[in-house]
Formats: structure tokens, C-alpha cells, sequence
């Protein structure tokens, strides 16, 4: 019995511009593609579904015939084609739904290592041995490049760059990339089943140690250096701003180098991030007071403050890059931290701060301060509820005084533990008193550091 009639229409970017309409469905036993045409020539989305819809039913009554100037198999589509051809058309579709980032990834993780292997494999040739073969190849070729480092004669590429290992996150990366693309071919009906599938295939990685600043200490080390390096630089300022708003604020890096004044709603406390990775990435996120008085403060102080402006840029006025700011900021604030926390006699930074462990920080000050998970997840940019708990709820200091202090810190206030009061002249301090912590707001900012005792 011939399988019922069923289809989609298919969008692809036309050779002389806008979008050409196409559509993609199975009859009388075989798969069929038909191009409409493109949307200079009138064709919508709208339209390309009506017309799919005549042609099932047209099918289904067994009267359709199809055209005689349109191919009826569909182009370069057989029965079976090679890995690189039918990853090729898919990657030309997937593309255009992703940011510039991401589209960065995933064609290392396709050209460098899954092309390389499985390019002139048939769909039917990708087995579940064969993906454990390209399993193996890996790790095998990440061993080698671990002796020959271990040897002194590393392995080079041809840009001069030393070949580091691979670490078993990224080779399950790369065969996650694969499942991803046969899984496609799973739905067109050109394999019974995803051979890529399932944690069988992937290897066991461990999950490293959350990075995140550890406590009050640590984060305003981090402030503090950021405000001794901009006094001390006439190229760079903005850095305490920046930190500010990933500490406080809990932006990706991407998103704060794309923040424009026309986002940040000092007046209502909104901060309107417009682009992300998810649609739940599209967010507001409240500005607390500190980082208000930080944005204020920066605002002031910035000769390009319109509303189209860019909120962080570099000297120059020109937009930072996610890497700029790690060159510029985040290192060399790192440095100075640990070297203030030295001085301090505090515990240093944790290895491996960067902006996104920025970002862990703000998340987890949010837990620490007993807010909503629900919150947690709408401030960050998060869907996946467990992730957002997995992630964020780890060990940060949550004593009463610590809970206190980093209330403190968000709130714009410094913190002073019970019994400190001035107002005593001197006095007997009564231990029994049942008074709060007192909370004073912190004036010192420019040039001096700042502290919360």
C-alpha cells in the first residue's frame, strides 16, 4: 500500500536575491519536488502553502500530474547520496536561521573533523560502527597531539598554531553536529534511523567545577581594579562600567558589546536586551541599584551618549568584540584583582574568570539573595529550569552576614554588622539588641577604591 500524501514547502534563498518557493512531497510511491517560484515573481509563504495543499488533495484523487517543465524527482536528492552532499544542502538552509557565532562553530565542527571523515560516505554507509569508528579516530588523534606536545615537537597547523588536544566535550560536539544533520535525513525518509544518536555514542566528560566569584571580597576586587586601571589608562575606560553590568546586570558578552542607550532605561530600571540566542534570551532585565549608579556615573562621563550610541565601546568609539573585551578588560582587571586581594589578605580569584563566569556570578547572587528560580531563568535569558538550578545553585559563601553583604552590594549600600552603629558615642554595645544590620550608601567611587566592610 503506496504511503498517504503528505509534504512541506521549502524556502531557499534565490541566486538573484530574495527567496525562491519549492515544494517537497511524496506521491504515488515516490518523493517529488516541485519548484513555484520566487518571491520577486509573487510567490509567498502564504501562497506556497495554499498551492500545497491543492496538490495533496489533487494526489490524493490521483489526478495530479506533474509538470513537464519541472524536474520530478527532486535535484541532486537520490535515493541515497553522499554525507558532504546532503550536508551541504542542509547546512546552506541552517545557516541562515543562527548568529554569527554559532554558524563560527559549527563549520569548524563540520569541516575540521566530521567532513573530513564521512564527506564520501553514502547516508546508508553511516552506521552506528562507523560513528564509533569516527569516535575513536578522534580520541586517537587527540592522544597523538598530546605526546607530540608532551615530546617538545608539537604538531603545527598551517597558520603556525599549536593542534591542542581535543577535550571529550567538543569531540561529543562534533558528533553531536552529525546526529543533528542525520537526523534530518531520518525525517526525508532516507534512513530508517539516527545512527548518531544516544549518550552510547558520545564519551563520558566530566563537567568542570562552576567558575564564579566567590563572595563580596572578590567582586568588589574586581570593581576596584577595573576603576584603578581606567584612572591609570588615557585608551581604555569603561572597564568598571562593563564589569558592572555583567556582575550585576548578567549579560552575555555579545549582548553587552551590542547594548545600545536606547536599551538602558535608567528612569524605570530596564535594561532591553533585543537580540540573543532564544527567543527567551529577548528579555528585560531589572537594573539594581548599584548598576545604576555605575551606568549613571559612566553616562556622564561618555562623549557618545545618544540613543543609537553603543553603551561600551573602545576609545575610539569604535563597537568592542567579545574578544576585545577579554584582551582588554577582563584580563588585565583579573590581574589587578588578585593583586588587591594580595594586599587585602583575601582569598585570590578563582582560575578561569571570564565574562561568562561574570554572568555565572550574577546568577548566583540571585540565588544567594533567595530570588524565585522562575526569576533566575527571566533575567538570565534561560528555558530549561534545570539548567539554570544546575548551574547557579553552587557554592557560593550564604551565611547570614555574607547574604547580607551581597543584599548590600546589589542594593547600592555598604554594610556594617550589628553592634558597628556610631550612633553608641562610644557606649556599651547591648548584645541582645534584636536591630538589623546597618546600611549606608556608598559614596566613594572615583579614583579611590571602594569597599564594603
Amino acid at each position: 500500500m503506496p504511503r498517504p500524501a503528505t509534504g512541506e514547502v521549502v524556502e531557499k534563498p534565490s541566486a538573484r536575491g530574495g527567496t525562491t518557493f519549492a515544494l517537497r512531497f511524496r506521491a504515488y510511491g515516490r518523493r517529488r519536488y516541485v519548484t513555484l517560484g520566487t518571491s520577486a515573481e509573487g510567490w509567498t509563504r502564504q501562497r506556497a502553502e495554499t498551492e500545497l495543499e491543492n496538490v495533496l488533495a489533487d494526489v490524493r484523487r490521483g489526478i495530479w500530474q506533474p509538470p513537464q517543465l519541472e524536474p520530478v524527482v527532486e535535484p541532486e536528492v537520490t535515493a541515497d547520496p553522499t554525507f558532504h552532499e546532503f550536508a551541504s544542502e542542509w547546512w546552506a538552509a541552517k545557516k541562515l536561521e543562527l548568529g554569527e557565532n554559532t554558524v563560527a562553530a559549527y563549520e569548524a565542527e563540520l569541516t575540521l573533523h566530521v567532513l573530513p571523515f564521512f564527506a564520501r560516505h553514502r547516508l546508508s554507509e553511516i552506521t552506528i560502527r562507523e560513528v564509533d569508528r569516527y569516535r575513536q579516530s578522534k580520541v586517537a588523534e587527540s592522544e597523538r597531539r598530546r605526546a607530540a606536545i608532551a615530546a617538545r615537537r608539537p604538531l603545527i597547523d598551517d597558520r603556525g598554531r599549536v593542534l591542542r588536544p581535543f577535550s571529550p566535550s567538543y569531540i561529543n560536539a562534533t558528533i553531536k553536529r552529525l546526529a543533528q544533520v542525520l537526523e534530518v535525513a531520518v525525517e526525508y525518509d532516507l534512513l530508517p534511523r539516527n545512527p548518531a544518536r544516544g549518550e552510547r555514542r558520545r564519551l563520558k566528560a566530566s563537567r568542570p567545577r562552576p567558575v564564579h566569584l566567590d563572595g563580596v571580597d572578590q567582586i568588589v576586587a574586581m570593581l576596584d581594579a577595573a576603576t584603578s586601571l581606567d584612572a591609570s589608562s588615557a585608551r581604555t575606560r569603561g572597564r568598571r562600567a562593563l564589569i558592572a553590568t555583567l556582575v550585576f546586570g548578567g549579560l552575555r558578552v555579545t549582548e553587552a558589546c551590542e547594548l545600545r542607550w536606547r536599551d538602558v532605561d535608567l528612569a524605570s530600571g530596564r535594561i532591553t536586551v533585543g537580540r540573543a540566542k532564544t527567543d527567551a534570551g529577548m528579555r528585560e532585565v531589572d537594573i539594581r541599584p548599584a548598576l545604576r549608579d555605575e551606568l549613571l556615573a559612566y553616562r556622564a562621563a561618555r562623549p557618545w551618549v545618544g540613543m543609537n550610541d553603543l553603551v561600551f565601546t573602545s576609545q575610539t568609539g569604535n563597537a568592542r568584540t567579545k574578544d576585545n573585551v577579554r584582551q582588554r578588560v577582563i584580563l588585565p582587571v583579573v590581574k589587578r584583582a588578585d593583586e588587591l586581594l594580595d594586599e587585602r589578605g583575601q582569598q585570590p580569584l578563582p582560575r578561569g574568570v571570564t565574562a561568562h563566569k561574570l554572568r555565572h556570578t550574577f546568577g548566583s547572587i540571585l540565588v544567594a539573595c533567595g530570588e524565585d528560580p522562575t526569576y533566575v531563568m527571566g533575567q538570565l535569558g534561560h528555558t530549561d529550569p534545570e539548567f539554570t538550578l544546575r548551574v547557579y545553585t553552587h557554592a557560593m559563601r550564604r551565611d547570614g552576614d555574607e547574604r547580607a553583604r551581597l543584599r548590600a552590594l546589589i542594593d547600592g549600600a555598604e554594610w556594617a554588622p550589628l553592634g558597628t552603629n556610631d550612633e553608641n558615642d562610644g557606649g556599651e554595645v547591648d548584645e541582645t539588641s534584636t536591630r538589623p544590620a546597618r546600611f549606608e550608601l556608598a559614596t566613594s567611587r572615583s579614583g579611590g577604591e571602594r569597599s564594603i566592610h
